[in-house]
């Protein structure tokens, strides 16, 4: 299943620079291992915004969930979800 997932960040500003860039470098490596693994299909930054946009290519709602909740960020985050579904129009083979 196909789900776009937007997530902004929100830090807050009195946590360390230091325990705030340890956070990252464990999600960075996090992220970078489920994309290699194929269920982080895509990210984007959003420009001017400590945000992105993602697709996720995962079983089911629960797989995402779980995802998600992993992230070293995720207490920091708004996250909104839209599952997604091919379109019949598509000429892509590989977009389901």
């Amino acid at each position: 299943m196909l789900f776009q997932v937007k997530m902004d960040v929100h830090i807050p500003l009195d946590m360390p620079v230091e325990k705030a860039n340890e956070i990252k470098a464990i999600e960075k490596a996090y992220s970078q291992d489920l994309q290699r693994q194929g269920k982080w299909r895509h990210i984007w930054r959003i420009t001017g915004q400590y945000a992105n946009i993602s697709i996720f290519d995962v079983e089911n709602n629960e797989e995402l969930h779980t995802i998600l909740q992993r992230l070293p960020l995720y207490p920091y985050m708004k996250v909104e979800v839209m599952p997604l579904n091919r379109h019949p129009s598509s000429i892509r083979e590989d977009d389901q």
